[in-house]
């Protein structure tokens, strides 16, 4: 597990943090698709810092050596993180059908729609991150015992694990592929029937192929992502009493 993690930094950090610096030297840039692109790396860099390098130090201790403040802190960052990263997604998805599809005429993607859409990826990763440093859930050590995350594994009495797990199975990803799923599936239909309109030229095939193979990338992206770890967890949540080993816990994440 160590190894793993050391390897994430190892690849995660520069690659992210030159996407930062990259697009903050050069004006040109700065285009407001990028506002989400660069929303996606300082989400990936809250990940590196806040839950791979600590996850890499308990593991060489083999078990969450960090303390209940420890745990709250590492499940807090790796939670808002990844679910940064979920609803930029979300959000890309969105900005792509409004501008492809045209659903509100005349519409053009500015700075202030850019800024409003980072600002709801913020909102919602802190309201699934939020609530269990409040007491709605809690974070607690999972897998390997050398990370922490929601405690979708009990009914620990005061802490409401069961609402909380089905407000984040719904809210935090059943909505998310939902948009995303209708979003590119609406793009999707809207360039095929462009490239009927135009008698399929060969320009209009190969930006169908362009755009037919961006989809597949994001959408198989997104499952490969939040697909097994959701169904881990709320099949561990719906059949909780039963014995799991940790590898069965641990590799989804």
């Amino acid at each position: 597990l160590g190894a793993y993690m050391f390897f994430l930094i190892l690849v995660g950090f520069p690659i992210n943090f030159l996407t930062l610096y990259v697009t903050l030297e050069h004006k040109k840039l700065r285009t407001p698709l990028n506002y989400i692109l660069l929303n996606l790396a300082v989400a990936n860099l809250f990940m590196v810092f806040g839950g791979f390098t600590t996850t890499l130090y308990t593991s060489m201790h083999g078990y969450f050596v960090l303390g209940r403040l420890g745990c709250n802190i590492e499940g807090f960052f790796a939670t808002l993180g990844g679910e940064i990263a979920l609803w930029s997604l979300v959000v890309l998805a969105i900005e792509r059908w409004m501008v492809v599809c045209k659903p509100i005429s005349n519409f053009r993607f500015g700075e202030n729609h850019a800024i409003m859409g980072v600002a709801f990826t913020w909102i919602m990763a802190s309201a699934c991150a939020v609530p269990p440093l409040v007491g709605w859930s809690r974070y607690i050590p999972e897998g390997m015992q050398c990370s922490c995350g929601v405690d979708y594994y009990t009914r620990a009495e005061g802490f409401n694990n069961e609402s909380f797990v089905i407000y984040m199975f719904i809210v935090h990803f059943c909505i998310p592929l939902f948009v995303v799923f209708f979003c590119y599936g609406r793009l999707l239909c809207a360039v095929k029937e462009a490239a009927a309109a135009q008698q399929e030229s060969e320009t209009t095939q190969r930006a169908e192929r362009e755009v037919t193979r961006m989809v597949v990338i994001m959408v198989i992206g997104f499952l490969v992502c939040w697909l097994p770890y959701a169904s881990v967890a709320w099949f561990i949540f719906t059949h909780q009493g039963s014995e799991f080993g940790p590898l069965f816990m641990t590799v989804p994440a």
